[in-house]
């Protein structure tokens, strides 16, 4: 069965809660910092190419974190906007200190 949620921040908490292992975070960070990498790299050097790696490498790393250590479904196939704006928030929280990574 499908939750639903009213808003992003209804939905945050259980993105938390999908998120509680911490090699699942660290896979996670990891991956948004190779599409931070990547998207940075085709821009400046202009390989438009390098664009088609941003999705493996953003969901490729969280996939392996949720099937592997998480042991649940990723949110991305019922929430997959909200789960995209979680992967952010929870990016920038990690860098600033404010989840532990």
């Amino acid at each position: 069965m499908k939750r639903t949620f009213g808003s992003f921040r209804q939905f945050y908490p259980f993105y938390l809660s999908e998120h509680s292992n911490a090699v699942n975070r660290r896979l996670h960070f990891t991956g948004s910092c190779l599409v931070v990498i990547l998207a940075v790299g085709a821009l400046l050097s202009q390989s438009w190419p390098l664009l088609v790696a941003l999705p493996v490498a953003g969901y490729g790393f969280a996939w392996v974190g949720h099937f592997f250590f998480e042991k649940n479904k990723p949110a991305t196939f019922s929430h997959p906007v909200y789960s995209l704006i979680g992967d952010w928030v929870m990016f920038w929280q990690i860098i600033t200190g404010k989840l532990p990574l």
